[in-house]
């Protein structure tokens, strides 16, 4: 069986893996965003967002064991001590209003020496503008019904013009039965077979 293998496991061990995850994310906690390569990338997302987790979950604690723990938590994953209380004291501040989505990728085409496919990663700014958005959905909901009220009074004048226009088209509606007919036919013809 295969459960839990979804992941990315970029042609590595596993110890090589944290590793270059926890390089990586330093990185990015540091400088805020980082050249690499897309699937490093699509990698790293996941990795660093649950670290943001941790810091938001520690800046919520009350008590301060609690805080102590969830430092302890990102310092063995990310196994870098100054990072990690840039991100705790400083950088969390940015990230307490939302559920998620800390960071963003950006494809940037193909590297010249081996044509690897590269990406943009960084953590979005707290002032971003995709996160003062409302949902669509809601927004949407609520102008269909404001717009169904002036159609439906529209839909009256039309129908006074149309019967005009049936009555023009009246020998295209005779020709219609026609092709019924012949599926009758078709009907009657696997009866036939059923009964034989």
């Amino acid at each position: 069986m295969r459960h839990s293998k979804r992941r990315h496991v970029l042609g590595v061990t596993g110890p090589h893996r944290s590793a270059m995850m926890g390089n990586l994310a330093v990185a990015l906690i540091t400088h805020g965003r980082i050249q690499t390569t897309l699937s490093k990338a699509k990698a790293l997302r996941p990795f660093i967002e649950k670290i943001i987790t941790l810091a938001k979950k520690a800046e919520q604690a009350n008590d301060a064991a609690r805080k102590l723990h969830f430092r302890r938590l990102a310092i063995a994953r990310v196994r870098d001590k100054k990072a990690v209380a840039l991100l705790f004291d400083e950088r969390v501040s940015e990230f307490t209003d939302r559920t998620g989505g800390y960071t963003r990728i950006y494809k940037l085409g193909q590297r010249v020496g081996d044509a690897a496919e590269m990406a943009l990663i960084e953590l979005i700014d707290g002032n971003d503008e995709g996160y003062n958005k409302k949902p669509k959905k809601k927004a949407a909901k609520k102008k269909s019904t404001k717009k169904a009220e002036p159609v439906a009074e529209e839909a009256p004048a039309e129908t006074e013009e149309v019967p005009t226009e049936a009555a023009a088209e009246t020998p295209v509606e005779e020709t219609a039965p026609a092709p019924e007919a012949p599926k009758a036919d078709a009907e009657e013809a696997p009866e036939e077979k059923k009964d034989a």
